[in-house]
């Protein structure tokens, strides 16, 4: 192995900040999952509102989630190959660094229903498992879990028997709990929610709509990708994200087919494959030609000021994956500024731009003071307490 692993690469906090810009944009005009919107008064700014809306769903729904996840999986791939080249096992420090992540979780869920960490903490747990397995079987396992098999046992059960009904989702019941008092309640009235119904509801979303299989999918993948030197600028890896690009088109082509032809069918089996299996699949291959073309786009520019922007936001994900939930909260929430039902979505894609330029001019001065942002700094100080080295563990 090479010495890439032993500082950042730039590429991949870029790619990172990148798909965390997506998930800030979705999170805006989403309200911070309390869907209530005023209307533009002209025309005009009606058709802009749906097109923010269409094409910020388009680019980055299920695809920005997706790639955070899959840089996930890449970034545990540099802590285990930091250790193992000076002989030590990093599995037991990443248990315990994921019930750190489990931790920052709470104080993410407090102030919004929509968490990944708590998701993210458990499925870290494949990586563990699977941390010396041969690159062939991480590939195969990877690759089942992409294919949702919970799905397929439903799609053939509705085959043969005519009378299976697929599993209901109940994730919706405790939603209608917790959005009221996102909608009108007070701070400690919204800690207290979220904290219970609004974790219910945020996991069981989670896994009654795929990303439980799809995320330990993802990170194995990114696993493989930090093992494969895939973000190490080559003539093999270039020609690699072409392939990733090709394919990647293809793919979701065929099943934006696939799944215009079933959305005809009123059977059983087709409304199984387009509850979760055809979507997730899709975000898949669409997220795919997003990172081979953002990949590709660094390789050939290199000093492209467009990308680098995101690296400061990429270095310090964690502490701006969290405040972006915080200011997101006080700003449509009723304990704060209330103004779910003020924004229209073309105003709530300008606050989430605001947002983001002041979380990335923050980022930039702090990461000019320090190596890691403050959570960051954190996490890695609590996994480590109790060892004595000094050396680097995590670039």
């Amino acid at each position: 192995m090479s010495s890439l692993f032993q500082k950042r690469i730039d590429l991949v906090d870029s790619l990172r900040g990148f798909s965390l810009f997506g998930i800030l944009l979705i999170h805006f005009i989403e309200h911070f999952n309390l869907y209530f919107y005023q209307s533009p008064p002209l025309e005009p700014f009606k058709a802009l509102n749906t097109g923010i809306w269409e094409t910020t769903f388009y680019i980055f729904s299920g695809k920005a989630y997706a790639i955070f996840s899959f840089l996930f999986g890449f970034s545990f791939f540099i802590q285990f190959n930091n250790q193992k080249k000076q002989g030590y096992d990093f599995r037991i420090r990443f248990a315990w660094r994921m019930i750190l992540l489990m931790v920052f979780a709470q104080l993410n869920a407090m102030f919004y229903p929509g968490d990944i960490l708590v998701l993210y903490s458990f499925v870290g747990l494949v990586l563990i498992i699977l941390s010396n397995a041969s690159n062939q079987l991480v590939y195969w396992v990877a690759i089942l879990f992409m294919l949702q098999p919970l799905e397929w046992y439903q799609f053939f059960s509705s085959i043969i028997d005519i009378d299976y009904q697929p599993y209901e989702k109940i994730n919706w019941n405790y939603f209608k709990l917790v959005s009221p008092v996102l909608a009108s309640g007070t701070l400690p009235a919204v800690w207290k929610t979220n904290l219970w119904e609004g974790q219910i509801f945020s996991n069981l979303w989670q896994i009654e709509n795929g990303r439980l299989f799809q995320t330990a999918s993802l990170f194995l993948l990114g696993m493989l990708s930090g093992r494969k030197e895939l973000f190490h600028k080559t003539p093999m890896t270039i020609l690699f994200w072409r392939k990733v690009l090709a394919c990647g088109l293809v793919g979701y082509g065929v099943l934006y087919s696939l799944q215009f032809y079933l959305q005809s069918s009123t059977a059983l089996p087709s409304k199984i494959l387009l509850s979760i299996l055809v979507p997730t699949l899709k975000n898949f291959f669409f997220g795919s030609v997003l990172v081979a073309a953002y990949t590709l786009l660094w390789y050939t520019f290199t000093n492209n000021r467009l990308q680098s922007i995101f690296i400061a936001y990429g270095r310090m994900s964690l502490t701006n994956y969290i405040s972006m939930a915080i200011i997101g909260s006080f700003i449509f929430y009723g304990y704060g500024l209330s103004l779910n039902t003020t924004l229209n979505i073309v105003f709530s894609f300008i606050a989430a731009i605001l947002v983001f330029i002041v979380q990335l001019l923050f980022s930039i001065w702090w990461l000019k003071k320090y190596k890691q942002g403050p959570l960051e700094y954190l996490w890695k100080k609590l996994t480590w307490m109790g060892d004595s080295r000094t050396q680097l563990t995590e670039p």
